[in-house]
Parts: C-alpha cells; structure tokens; sequence
C-alpha cells in the first residue's frame, strides 16, 4: 500500500519519524513531473514545475513548488488518508476564516471549482503559499517555543481563530484515520464509544483486538474523563484547529518578539470546543515528550503555559467552566488523535512496530504521566491558575 521511499533533490530524503531521529518517509516525495500535471488543472501560469523545499512532515507528502513565478503549497494525501469530501470540508472551513479576517492560506481552486485533484489512490490539495516567516518547519512535533513571547503571541492568534471559527456551521466531521475529534470524550460511555468507532474502522478494530485496550483506557483515561465529563455539556461547539503549535504557525519576523502571520494546516479541524483546541495547544507545545521514551521523564515549560494562556485571555476571555475543563481534559485531549494515529500506522501504511508506539507511548503513554509527578504538578497549576482568574461574562 505504501509507496516506496524516493530522493529529493538528487539526495536521500528523510522524514521526521515517532522520535527525535529522521527517518525514511511513508510517502515518496513529490516530484516535479508529478506536481506539473497537478497543477495544469489550476488557472496558474504556464512554465515546468521546481520543486523548492519537501515537507519533513511524515503522514503525507507536500512541497513548495514554484511555476511561472507563482510559489504554491502542493500536498498528495492518500485515498485511505483523505477523501475528497473530507478535504473538501477543511478547505471551506479555511474560506470562512479568510472571509473573517484570520490568515490561512487561500485554497485554488479548479475551473469547475473544486479544490483537489484524484489521480489513482492520491487526493491532491494546492494552496497558496501562506505569508511570513517558517520559523519552526524543521521542528519535530512537540518542539517547545523559541521563546516565551511566542506562546503568548500563539494564544492570541488561537484566541481570535475561535472568535472567527465560532460561526462555521459545518457538523462535526465523523472520526477517520489521522483526525482529531472529541467523540470519545464527550460520550456517555467512553469505552462503548470506542467499541462503536471500532466497529466502523476494521483496520482500528483489527489492532485493539490484540491489546487489552478496555483494561488500559479504564485506568488510564475513565478517572480523567468521569472528572470533566459534568463541565462539558455547557460548553458551546466551535470548529477547532486541531494541531495548534508552533510548526502550524508562520511568524512576522525572526526575532523574540515575533507575531503570528499565518495559520497554516487544517487537516485535525473539526467541531469541538475552545477548551478542548486550548487543551491541544497545551499539550502539543509545552511538554516534553520526546524526552520521555528516551528517560521516562517529560519536562514542563511553565512560563510557555502561561504565555499561552495569557495570551489567549486577552483576546478572548474564558469562562469559569472553560477554565476548569482545560485542566480536566489536557491528560485526555489526546484520545482521539492518538486512535487514529495507530489505525494509521495498523493499517495504512501497516508498521505494527509505529502503531506499538503510538498505542503504549501515545495513547496509554502520556494519559499515564498525568498521574506522576510531573504531570499532577502541571495539572494543579492550571487548577491554581484556573482559580485566581475571575470568571468571564
């Protein structure tokens, strides 16, 4: 099902992989014949095709490519990845950002008007090339900020996302392979809801059959889940980001006191709350995890959360409920994501070693350093926090 690693550039091309080591990617990268027939659809001006830079980014394949003067983004998703209709749904959620002010890169469209190109088993998405500074492309994920200034400057700019994503009516998109949601968490029956998810999603069911994943999810998640579950219901729906961190963001300048220029890449977005995208935020930026299969332990950068969370009151401020259900859903915000991830690798691009990983480092992993030290002491500073702030209207 994979299509064979190739070279870049006339050298080997690597991939960030489930640790600090580059590896070889999933996915070939893009050439420059290929990306010229994908962009022969669009209204682009004519000229052969450069490929400029490859994604190191591993669950897909994307490059910078320039024609006819123009630089646009090119990414080719897998069928069994994404579906037309599903990137169909990012793209009009990226519309009606850009149509309220936030900047995401516009998505080109074809004569017909639709956004992607199928060719064979490959979906394929062009974009604009969005504005300012890739500071943090080369970063593997979970990378901490630069510096302090930027997570508050991250928190205003997810601040004012939600403010626009706040009237996107689309539903919440159903759970698939590398998506994020909060399906699990919000269910009455958590471990029926999984059953359930399991049962649309053979090559996911396939993989829990083989772990004692109701035992697992019972200690490690229920505690956290049963604790926020009152607070949820009255938090309103909004689309989020759904992968809020700094390698998702361009900036204005290189510097310390740089701001946001751009959002970039939609691909978790879905319907789920500001709580919960803030959650994200949190965990995808603040904690050391790639550190915690290497010592078993995960540092925390307490100035970045605050950053972050200062950041994101001044532009929007959070209820009293939002406060408490960030704490009570950051040690189980990963749930979905992290299902998903492990189907991905089950089953698409069928790594039984990745899928091991991403179930005991990601999934059980980081809900269970919630429970040590370091993770209790992260949680009773978003309580303390949570505490002091008064409550908004």
């Amino acid at each position: 099902m994979t299509t064979p690693p190739g070279t870049a550039g006339g050298a080997w091309f690597l991939a960030h992989g489930m640790g600090k080591v580059l590896v070889e990617p999933d996915w070939a990268p893009l050439t420059a014949e290929e990306v010229g027939a994908v962009l022969s659809r669009y209204r682009l001006p004519g000229g052969t095709a450069e490929v400029r830079w490859h994604s190191p980014r591993p669950m897909s394949a994307a490059a910078l490519v320039r024609r006819g003067g123009t630089e646009v983004f090119v990414k080719r998703h897998h069928a069994l990845v994404r579906t037309a209709g599903q990137l169909a749904a990012e793209h009009a959620f990226a519309d009606h950002l850009r149509a309220l002010g936030v900047t995401v890169p516009a998505v080109l469209r074809q004569a017909d008007g639709t956004t992607t190109v199928t060719s064979g088993e490959y979906r394929y998405e062009v974009q604009a090339r969005a504005g300012g500074l890739d500071l943090y492309r080369d970063a593997l994920s979970w990378s901490p900020f630069m510096h302090v200034a930027h997570a508050r400057a991250a928190g205003a700019a997810l601040a004012r996302f939600h403010l626009a994503s706040a009237s996107f009516g689309l539903p919440e998109r159903p759970p698939g392979v590398l998506m994020s949601s909060c399906a699990v968490v919000t269910a009455a029956d958590p471990l029926a809801a999984v059953t359930r998810l399991a049962a649309r999603r053979p090559g996911l069911a396939g993989y829990l059959g083989k772990r004692r994943w109701r035992d697992d999810l019972t200690r490690y998640h229920l505690p956290a889940i049963r604790e926020v579950a009152p607070l949820l219901p009255g938090l309103p729906r909004l689309w989020g980001h759904g992968d809020w961190h700094p390698s998702n963001l361009t900036w204005t300048a290189p510097s310390p006191d740089a701001d946001v220029a751009a959002v970039i890449d939609l691909g978790l977005a879905n319907r789920t709350f500001a709580a919960h995208d803030l959650a994200v935020a949190i965990e995808r930026s603040t904690v050391g995890w790639l550190d915690l299969a290497d010592g078993g332990q995960a540092g925390v950068h307490i100035p970045a959360v605050d950053a972050l969370l200062d950041g994101y009151q001044a532009a929007r401020p959070l209820t009293r409920a939002e406060h408490a259900a960030v704490a009570g859903l950051l040690p189980v915000v990963h749930l979905e994501y992290a299902l998903s991830e492990v189907e991905y690798f089950a089953s698409v691009v069928r790594s039984r070693q990745n899928a091991d990983l991403a179930y005991d480092g990601y999934l059980v992993g980081h809900a269970r350093w919630f429970s040590g030290p370091d993770g209790w002491a992260l949680l009773s500073h978003l309580r303390q926090r949570a505490d002091r702030q008064p409550a908004a209207p």
